[in-house]
């Protein structure tokens, strides 16, 4: 079946982006203090409950900007799990793919927001539930793009990861992968496999030294580069680099007033990958991806930002022509 849609021009996929992976139900609290002792009932100013997981916040952004999205996740049957699936399906996700986890919580993950720095807690659940025979491949296949975040915490996925990526690209679609963080922060080198079949390799600056085994940042890169044939690290306040063969591009990010930089960098992704997979300028791509990154940390969690298309739309207006961001129109000439 994949073999069949490498044939399909990628206008006739079902699919702009396709992804597989985590969701889970983020409770933020905030105003708690950096230090937080034993024993004491301490108290937030402000709460918020939302849809997260990395891959489900990209699914979520990407849908919100226009793309049309298929989503496979784990999820649960409790009402944590469908809270977050009527999120995304608000938002436009094909969600027609799901795997079911029978008897299995909804993942939560916990963000204690403080004013320099936050605590994130997580219970993966049906997370590490999601196994390569469960997906439907040739579902995925059905899309220009595939874009997975989250490789280590996958952990019933993550052995086979490698063998997806092979059935996508025997299928014509183009990969990219945001590794995030490995809980158990052994970092194995088996993602190394993985990593050399993708498109589009999008760690931040700490991640890229652990992937490549280096401490430095620029050593990092030097590696990293070379086993992709496009590298973006997302620096944070610095904005974002980009890196293929010879040639580097750099953009600084947006001044924001923050609320919090949960899904920051997936809001990032997104941006990115929504320029990207219609031909735009890698400096183009990178600018649309700080963009929507800077709107992301203007609202509570990685989505909230995004679910009115009218008051993000004008927000994005002011730093550039994207009366209707979801069209391929050619090179905006403000950005």
């Amino acid at each position: 079946m994949t073999r069949a849609l490498g044939s399909r021009p990628r206008s006739e996929r079902q699919f702009d982006v396709t992804l597989a992976g985590d969701t889970a139900l983020d409770l933020l609290m905030y105003g708690l203090p950096d230090d937080l002792p034993p024993e004491r009932e301490l108290l937030a100013d402000a709460i918020a409950i939302r849809v997260g997981g990395s891959a489900a916040i990209t699914a979520h952004n990407l849908a919100a900007l226009g793309n049309r999205v298929g989503f496979i996740t784990a999820v649960s049957e409790d009402d944590l799990g469908r809270f977050c699936l009527s999120e995304l399906r608000e938002a436009g996700v094909d969600l027609s793919r799901c795997v079911p986890a029978h008897g299995v919580p909804a993942a939560v993950t916990v963000h204690l927001q403080h004013k320099k720095l936050r605590h994130m807690f997580t219970y993966a659940g049906p997370t590490c539930e999601l196994t390569f025979d469960g997906l439907d491949v040739g579902y995925l296949a059905q899309s220009q793009h595939f874009h997975m975040s989250s490789y280590y915490l996958q952990r019933a996925l993550t052995p086979r990861i490698p063998e997806l990526f092979a059935e996508l690209k025997k299928a014509g679609v183009t990969l990219s992968l945001d590794p995030n963080d490995d809980p158990s922060q052994k970092w194995d080198r088996g993602i190394l496999e993985a990593i050399r079949q993708v498109d589009i390799l999008m760690p931040n600056e700490r991640e890229a030294c652990l992937l490549a085994g280096e401490p430095d940042l620029d050593r990092a890169i030097a590696h990293l580069r070379d086993w992709v044939p496009l590298l973006v690290v997302k620096l944070g306040s610095d904005g974002a680099t980009a890196f293929s063969g010879q040639q580097c591009w750099h953009v600084p990010a947006d001044r924001a007033q923050v609320v919090d930089a949960i899904g920051a960098g997936d809001s990032f992704n997104t941006g990115f990958l929504h320029a990207w997979i219609r031909g735009y300028p890698i400096d183009k791509a990178l600018t649309l991806g700080s963009k929507i990154a800077s709107l992301s940390v203007t609202d509570s969690g990685g989505t909230s930002a995004f679910r009115k298309k009218s008051t993000w739309l004008a927000q994005l207006a002011k730093g550039g022509n994207y009366q209707d961001v979801s069209m391929p129109a050619g090179d905006p000439q403000d950005w």
